[in-house]
């Protein structure tokens, strides 16, 4: 199967194709005052279909970035899970094995 992993270069906006939704994956750090910095930098995108978002799975992963991240109003959706976790979570959600 074709990763959906994009690749996204500093400064360029992301094309997602019909059906998906563009999402970047990573963790902050911390600093020694346990405030999270948002070094964007650390994140990889990707772009999902569409029909994750109604996954319980996925929806978990979304209820975490509300409560870290906030709700954005443009841009892709900021998920705070490690890449591995994110790739094995996709992988759950295309083989339906949760």
């Amino acid at each position: 199967m074709i990763s959906l992993r994009m690749k996204m270069q500093r400064g360029k906006q992301m094309k997602v194709k019909k059906g998906c939704v563009g999402v970047k994956v990573g963790l902050a750090n911390a600093n020694a005052n346990d405030d999270l910095i948002q070094d964007y930098s650390e994140f990889q995108t990707f772009s999902i279909p569409i029909s994750y978002l109604y996954n319980p799975l996925f929806q978990r992963l979304l209820d975490k970035a509300s409560d870290i991240f906030g709700y954005q109003s443009s841009g892709p959706l900021m998920l705070p899970c490690s890449v591995e976790d994110f790739l094995r979570l996709q992988w759950r959600i295309q083989n339906a094995n949760y």
